[in-house]
């Protein structure tokens, strides 16, 4: 038998059991007063410890938390509605797929999927169309975790025809604008419905509209549309006839060619486009003659798209250019398609000399550049000669009119740096707002200092007037150009001095010469990257980035130093073989954000690099990373399968070319986990997302003919 318990310990229990049944009390009392608490921290725990005691008398209180201004609070409040398993809050779980920040959206997904009802699936499938890339990948999660079969491919396939139906009710009855975005966006679908409705839009009377339709099939890939397209190649309307040149480039129609070689020969303002279209067509005997022919027929930029693209090929005949070199009338012509074609009309170095001595300008730099190109050494003499002929001739016209150097200061009463008068309201307005300025300008300049980068600096002046303007020494600048690339004997000395010169023209040919000369001539050359002149950074840039690995350290240094705009530095590297060394430069752009980024993610791809892998991945997790699409690209070209998991997050992109640029990666990185995924885009809105994912499925399952 147990001994009773003492009466002291009796009372000590008792007022124990009361001292918790009120704290337990008072303690649900304090949770509902936290919740007007204006500390969010104080109001999410609250809303979370109720959630944990959970009584369907709180139901009331979790709605109002799920409305909270801060977004801690509605996701707390998200995940406590989920545990109701009442079915009235299914409409308010949807509402909260809306909300504007993720994290609710991802529980109020993971909190419909729970419900595992009808209405709570449709609300998820219809929200993974209209939710960023999160949220869609955490609305398959759990519609998976609900066991609904084909989870992916089934809100693919809805996203697939509310996009549809949206565009297709914009083009029937939208305004003018909503029409001409709908039929670019009809025709990216690649349906052949979509080409049924856009070729009657090609002979609309809304010209803008007309050419939206004309994109759109192009987007479309469907080859029925070539001969209406072609057809607008006769249009006055230039709008129509650039829409058909871009949609017939990626149509690829050879049925196309006849009527582009026309426009191009033309030398319009759609020119250039036709130039481009034909390139874009399957090689061929007859494209290639084309090509040539363009090449042969003038001046433009179609003329240098043409042959540069058949030094690509191998050339075009040499017997045309020949002839057209014979006489002064057509030498022009037959010069510029020397430039463009390069070394594969080398041995005509012998027939481009002898127009070094032409009376026109025009064709004394045209002969120049072509020489330049050619590279041949027996030009090198001629070209030594020509050199000194135009600085003499040139000499007259560039006699300083002010023989002392000019003043770098500003004299007293005209520095706009110092403190307006206040004799004048409107100088004192202008003063306050300069003032402004100025102070915003010292900020940035402060930061990039701290950053350790540098701003470009303008030159003063060293003529108020120079008779010798950008036009006459044009011929100058090509033949500076010409001793440096050809390491003419004497050329750096010759070549320094221009340097100086206030013509961005000749300094940018001073600069890319030095650079071509190498050894000491990059150092010299290396200033070029800070010029105020975009033609001087741009020729010093490129010229630096082919001299190989100690020029494309100058250049890397420069990117890491300038502060701004650094596009020009940047294309300075492209298509060069970039050392290890520059992935860490590259990758501070890239975070940087801005223009450059996508070149730099683009240049990234191309080191080969197992450094860069990691970087980029972390990248892709930042929601805020630009130029994401080249990152993927990027990542595939690097080929380490580690990155297939990170780069298939982005098949759940809301953006087409991100998930068409995710599918093509993961061609050569292997499906990982995301074979599924890549399935399901089989059914993507997007024609090119579409084949992007049969083409990767295709060439990581070779055997399956599905």
């Amino acid at each position: 038998m147990t001994a009773p318990m003492p009466l002291h310990l009796r009372w000590r229990f008792t007022c124990c059991a009361a001292l918790m049944l009120i704290s337990c009390s008072g303690g649900r009392d304090k949770l509902i007063a936290d919740l007007q608490s204006p500390r969010p921290d104080e109001r999410a725990l609250a809303v979370k410890k109720l959630a944990a005691r959970f009584e369907s008398d709180d139901l009331g209180l979790f709605t109002q938390a799920a409305r909270d201004p801060v977004a801690i609070v509605r996701a707390e409040a998200v995940v406590a509605l989920g545990k109701s398993n009442d079915s009235r809050v299914v409409d308010l779980l949807g509402e909260a797929l809306g909300d504007p920040d993720d994290e609710v959206q991802a529980r109020a997904a993971v909190a419909l999927a729970d419900t595992r009802s009808d209405k709570a699936r449709a609300y998820l499938t219809l929200q993974y169309g209209r939710r960023g890339r999160a949220t869609r990948l955490v609305i398959v999660q759990a519609l998976k975790s609900a066991n609904v079969p084909g989870a992916m491919a089934s809100v693919v396939a809805a996203e697939a025809s509310a996009i549809w139906e949206r565009n297709l009710q914009a083009l029937t009855q939208g305004s003018l604008p909503e029409r001409v975005g709908a039929a670019e966006e009809l025709g990216k679908s690649g349906r052949a419905e979509a080409v049924n409705r856009l070729v009657p839009l090609l002979k609309d009377n809304q010209v803008v509209l007309a050419a939206a339709a004309a994109r759109g099939l192009g987007y479309a890939g469907d080859k029925r549309a070539a001969a209406p397209l072609s057809a607008l190649l006769s249009e006055n309307f230039p709008e129509l006839r650039e829409a058909a040149c871009e949609a017939l480039a990626r149509l690829k129609d050879p049925s196309a060619l006849p009527r582009l070689v026309a426009v191009a020969q033309e030398h319009s303002p759609s020119s250039p486009l036709a130039a481009s279209a034909i390139v874009a067509l399957p090689a061929a005997p007859d494209t290639d003659k084309a090509l040539c022919e363009i090449a042969l027929s003038g001046s433009g930029p179609e003329v240098t798209t043409a042959a540069r693209e058949m030094r690509r090929r191998g050339g075009c005949p040499v017997d045309p250019i020949v002839e057209k070199l014979k006489n002064q009338s057509t030498a022009s012509a037959a010069l510029h398609a020397v430039i463009g074609l390069g070394p594969t009309v080398k041995d005509l170095a012998s027939k481009v000399i002898p127009l070094l001595s032409s009376s026109d300008s025009s064709t004394r730099k045209l002969a120049v550049d072509a020489l330049l190109e050619l590279a041949d050494p027996s030009a090198a003499a001629p070209l030594l000669k020509a050199y000194e002929t135009e600085v003499k001739t040139l000499e007259p016209l560039r006699v300083d009119w002010v023989p002392a150097e000019l003043p770098l200061k500003y004299g007293p009463g005209y520095d706009p740096a110092l403190p307006a008068s206040d004799d004048d309201p409107s100088v004192r307005v202008r003063a306050k707002t300069s003032d402004l300025l100025k102070r915003v300008n010292a900020l940035q300049d402060k930061q990039l200092r701290e950053a350790g980068k540098v701003m470009l600096q303008p030159r003063p002046p060293k003529e108020l007037v120079d008779d010798a303007g950008e036009e006459q020494v044009k011929v100058l600048a090509s033949l500076i150009r010409a001793l440096g690339h050809l390491k003419v004997d004497g050329a750096r000395e010759r070549i320094e001095p221009w340097l100086r010169e206030s013509s961005p023209s000749l300094r940018a040919a001073a600069s890319a010469a030095l650079a071509d000369l190498g050894g000491n001539g990059l150092a010299l050359a290396g200033p070029g990257l800070f010029d105020t002149e975009r033609q001087v950074q741009s020729a010093t840039a490129q010229a630096l980035g082919e001299a190989g690995a100690p020029g494309q350290a100058l250049l890397l240094e420069a990117i890491q130093k300038l502060g701004g705009d650094r596009s020009r530095l940047l294309e300075g590297l492209r298509g060069q073989e970039l050392a290890p060394t520059a992935v860490p430069i590259l990758l501070a752009v890239v975070k940087e954000g801005g223009a450059d980024a996508a070149t730099a993610a683009s240049l990234l791809g191309n080191i080969h690099s197992p450094a860069a892998v990691d970087p980029l991945l972390a990248l892709l997790e930042d929601q805020t990373t630009v130029a994401r699409r080249d990152v993927l690209l990027a990542l595939g070209r690097l080929k380490d399968p580690k990155a297939a998991d990170g780069v298939g997050h982005d098949l759940y992109s809301d953006s087409a070319d991100v998930r068409a640029a995710a599918a093509e990666a993961l061609a050569t990185l292997g499906a990982g986990s995301n074979a599924e995924a890549l399935d399901a885009l089989k059914g993507d809105y997007s024609v090119k997302v579409r084949e992007t994912a049969q083409a990767t499925l295709a060439q990581l399952n070779p055997g399956d003919k599905r």
